[in-house]
This record gives structure tokens, C-alpha cells and sequence, in this order.
């Protein structure tokens, strides 16, 4: 007969491995609705900016083969299944840690790739059909205007004219977007703070989740003990 301490600690192992089987699906939701709702942005981040959700994706993934896995080792106590989903949960840990630093180090230097982006999007602008699309889409979503506002298009468009995109409540009877009447705030420091913020939420998230999932070792390497001692006796 296994101890109370034994069970107790079986079903904080099963808890915590159902909790991440969860939160394993989330991860993997929210790098897909990143994916698919922010991608457009690539033309102003580049595409390697954008890995970020294919690794959120293969994460929560991962996260939850081994969370099955630990269930599995707790439910049949197995010392083999334990303490391979110890290893397991150890390396998606140290990876989350790693891709968590590798962030913050993205992050710092997001002002700077967004500034540039912009920068040559808008040089491009007059003879690029994609670069047309980005602009039009973001001044849209993000209702800005121009890079750091609508001066910024005076080289392009003529007659004080800017893209209708920059202009979203027209005057009556007015049917040119000018710049007396486009958004004043210019698209990189709102898209640069609109970003900063998701990101950190994003951290904040896995600093939380690499926590419980350090816990979640423990309490396994205490398991894998308990079933060594008890096979041990047996």
C-alpha cells in the first residue's frame, strides 16, 4: 500500500500535468492567432521577428506530449515514465528560459528594426504593391498616420493629399484625405508600444509558466524517489 505522502504527492503530479496539458493547448492558440492576426506586420519586422509564434506553436505542443507523459507515470506509477518526463519537463524548462532571454534581447532592439522597416517601406512605397498593402493595413487597424505623422508623406503624395488610409472620419461633403484632416499620431511609436506591451505580457506569461513547470519537477523527482523506496521494499 502506497503512503499517504506518496498519493499525496501522485495527485499534485497528475494536478500539475493536467494543468499543463492545458495550458499547453493555450500556448499553442495564442501562437496561432499571433500568426494569423500580426503577420502582416512582417513587411515592417522582417520575417525572422515572426518565429516567434512557430515556437510558441512547437512548445505548447511539447508541453503537452509531456504533460500526457507525466500523467501516464503517475497514474501507473512507473519510476521509468517519472523520471523521464522529469528530464523531459527539465529541457522544455531551460529552452523556455533560453527563448525567454533570446526575447528580451529581441525586445530591446524592436524599437530600432521597426524604425527601419517603416523607414524603407516608405521609400518603397510608390513602386511596391505589398508595401502599399502594409501601410494601408496599418494605418487602418492602428488609426496613425505616416511614420512619425502625416509629414511624413508630403515627398510622395502632392496638394497636401496623404493615403485615404491615414484619414478615418472625413468632414461632410470632403472627399480628399488631407493632412489637415489624417491622424495626427504618426504608425511607429503606436505600432513600437502596441507591440512592447504584447511582448512583455507574453513574458510575464512564460516567467509563470516556467515557474509552476519547475515546481512540477520537484514534486516528480520526489514522486520518482517515493516509487524507487516503495519498489525498493517490495
Amino acid at each position: 500500500m502506497p503512503s499517504v505522502g506518496v498519493a499525496c504527492v501522485r495527485y499534485l503530479v497528475f494536478f500539475f500535468n493536467f494543468l499543463f496539458a492545458i495550458t499547453g493547448l493555450v500556448v499553442i492558440v495564442t501562437g496561432a492567432i499571433i500568426q494569423s492576426s500580426y503577420h502582416h506586420y512582417s513587411n515592417f519586422l522582417g520575417e525572422s521577428f515572426w518565429t516567434a509564434p512557430i515556437v510558441l506553436i512547437v512548445i505548447g505542443s511539447v508541453i503537452f506530449v509531456v504533460a500526457c507523459f507525466g500523467c501516464c507515470g503517475a497514474a501507473k506509477e512507473s519510476p521509468c515514465m517519472i523520471i523521464t518526463f522529469s528530464i523531459f519537463l527539465g529541457l522544455v524548462f531551460l529552452a523556455e528560459i533560453g527563448i525567454g532571454v533570446a526575447g528580451y534581447y529581441k525586445h530591446e532592439e524592436l524599437s530600432g528594426i521597426l524604425e527601419k522597416g517603416f523607414n524603407e517601406t516608405l521609400d518603397n512605397y510608390s513602386n511596391s504593391i505589398p508595401a502599399q498593402q502594409a501601410w494601408n493595413l496599418v494605418q487602418s487597424e492602428m488609426k496613425c498616420c505616416g511614420v512619425n505623422g502625416p509629414e511624413d508623406w508630403e515627398p510622395i503624395f502632392k496638394n497636401d493629399t496623404v493615403p485615404k488610409s491615414c484619414c478615418h472620419e472625413l468632414p461632410y461633403g470632403v472627399t480628399k484625405c488631407t493632412r489637415q484632416h489624417a491622424e495626427r499620431e504618426g504608425c511607429y511609436p503606436k505600432l513600437s508600444a502596441f507591440l512592447g506591451s504584447k511582448s512583455l505580457i507574453l513574458a510575464g506569461i512564460g516567467i509563470g509558466l516556467a515557474a509552476v513547470q519547475l515546481v512540477a519537477v520537484l514534486l516528480a523527482c520526489c514522486l520518482y524517489g517515493s516509487f524507487r523506496r516503495q519498489y525498493e521494499t517490495v
